[in-house]
């Protein structure tokens, strides 16, 4: 059975396109036949993260127009047998998106034997971003350790109990998860950031990672892969606990408490 995953947030900037390519990538290397659509029209950022920018002849509005099948539209992963990626419209109006359109273009892709279909939401709560929150059966809510972006997160819980397709026809609720991104303990300890703990206090869901701030993710954003590849460094790591704990393994939370450097590292210029 397929499950729709919305990977969402009330702010922009805050790592969603980063994770619904490292979240799709991980699912595909569990083996799992994964679908990753970009729902920010206008904005596509998708298919660079993914390093497919080069290959998009046609797009998701495309699809839904009428314009091209959803075989021309979907771009196979170079990486990864088992993925695609649905790309979004640069040229298009945000309004582009129909409810019906989406939902055709959803069946469609179920019919295909996707088990997964993974929904990169635009932040906040335009029609995109509505569109991607109403069909989901799950919904990862990515955050960062400040007060603006957890209060704007607990406004996208509000719209996922109320507006999700689920809500609307009295079903089981969308299961949420919280992500948090750009974690830095040793912040946190000196008060420049919110702690976890408070971060839980505030929204009351549950947690499924923290992602620690790093220069990996850039480095991954640079060369058009997603982090999750970037081997050995401690966001692939992350991300890779992160999808784990979503198919129901058991993971210890890494990269959340801060270590004093020893004296040696002090005197070298550690921090």
């Amino acid at each position: 059975m397929t499950r729709i995953v919305v990977i969402t947030s009330g702010k922009g900037g805050v790592g969603k396109t980063t994770t619904s390519a490292s979240f799709s990538s991980g699912l595909a290397m569990r083996g799992h036949k994964t679908v990753v659509i970009d729902f920010d029209v206008g904005l596509r950022n998708l298919d660079l993260i993914m390093g497919c920018e080069r290959r998009v002849v046609y797009d998701f509005v495309n699809v839904i127009q009428g314009e091209a099948s959803l075989n021309q539209a979907l771009i196979k992963d170079k990486q990864l047998e088992n993925l695609f990626i649905l790309p979004a419209s640069q040229t298009r109006d945000k309004d582009a998106l129909s409810q019906e359109g989406v939902g055709k273009v959803i069946d469609e892709l179920k019919e295909m034997g996707f088990e997964y279909i993974v929904c990169d939401s635009p932040a906040g709560i335009e029609s995109g971003a509505l569109l991607a929150a109403y069909f989901a059966d799950d919904a990862i809510v990515v955050t960062n350790p400040e007060v603006s972006s957890v209060r704007d997160s607990d406004r996208v819980l509000g719209i996922l109990s109320a507006k999700s397709r689920r809500a609307v026809n009295a079903e089981e609720p969308v299961k949420e998860f919280l992500l948090l991104t750009r974690y830095n303990p040793k912040r946190v300890e000196e008060g420049e950031m919110l702690s976890l703990k408070d971060i839980e206090d505030i929204l009351r869901i549950q947690l499924i990672g923290v992602i620690p701030e790093s220069e990996a993710i850039l480095q991954a954003s640079n060369q058009g892969i997603p982090s999750i590849h970037l081997k050995g460094t401690d966001v692939a790591q992350a991300y890779d606990d992160v999808v784990a704990r979503y198919l129901g393994e058991e993971r210890p939370l890494k990269f959340v408490d801060y270590v004093k450097p020893g004296l040696f590292k002090r005197l070298l210029g550690g921090k």
